[in-house]
């Protein structure tokens, strides 16, 4: 494919074919993506590809915290998971609110995970004394996490990011055998798309761009 076919049609893939992935396919698809950059090239990235049925289904019951609050805050018209207005969900919405199993079912029932962490021994946070939470260590990793996506892309797979196994990191660290000094970054259910999108739905440039300051004039073509 051509990499601009490639960057404007990898999608956030959640159902997957029966098609296996062979180890072959992933391995080719991590040679390729390996070579995302990190700070300073520490490449203090671990990927853990996960077959196991069992396993994949205690990722998955692991992530329903975070999907629990993510549906409940949606539901009221919050950004979820946001960390600059206090949400108003209580107990009780959580507790009530449906859609949770179907919500992390794709990461049971794809033909393989990757769990990817980083070494935090090794990133830069340049960010972490700021009075905000830190953004710039996942610029660590992140990478990586896109360069996987867009390969597999490319490859006939396809896949998303997922993060809310994260809410329950110990648990994740403790079923994975995942040492205290790395974070869990994503989960990434890969597979072949039951359907490949082709089209995007993506802000225009000139919406999120500005000439020379934040609320500069929007960038256009001159």
């Amino acid at each position: 494919m051509e990499f601009d076919d490639v960057i404007r049609t990898t999608f956030a893939a959640r159902e997957f074919t029966d098609d296996p992935v062979s180890d072959e396919v992933l391995w080719d698809i991590l040679d390729t993506a390996r070579f995302a950059p990190s700070g300073g090239n520490r490449q203090g990235a671990h990927v853990i590809a996960v077959r196991d049925p069992d396993t994949k289904q205690a990722i998955a019951e692991l992530s329903k915290t975070g999907a629990r609050r993510y549906l409940a805050q949606r539901a009221v018209g919050e950004m979820p998971w946001n960390v600059v207005h206090p949400s108003t969900v209580t107990d009780a919405d959580l507790a009530a609110t449906e859609g949770v199993d179907e919500f992390v079912a794709p990461l049971a029932a794809a033909p393989v995970l990757l769990v990817v962490t980083v070494n935090l021994e090794v990133v830069a946070s340049m960010d972490k004394d700021l009075d905000r939470i830190g953004v710039v260590p996942g610029g660590s990793i992140y990478p990586l996490v896109w360069n996987i996506l867009t390969t597999a892309r490319s490859r006939g797979c396809g896949g998303t990011i997922t993060t809310m196994a994260v809410t329950e990191e110990p648990g994740v660290r403790e079923l994975l055998a995942i040492p205290d000094t790395h974070a869990v970054a994503a989960v990434l259910p890969l597979g072949k798309p039951v359907k490949q999108l082709t089209r995007l739905r993506r802000e225009p440039v000139e919406d999120f761009v500005t000439r020379e300051r934040f609320d500069g004039n929007p960038f256009t073509p001159m």
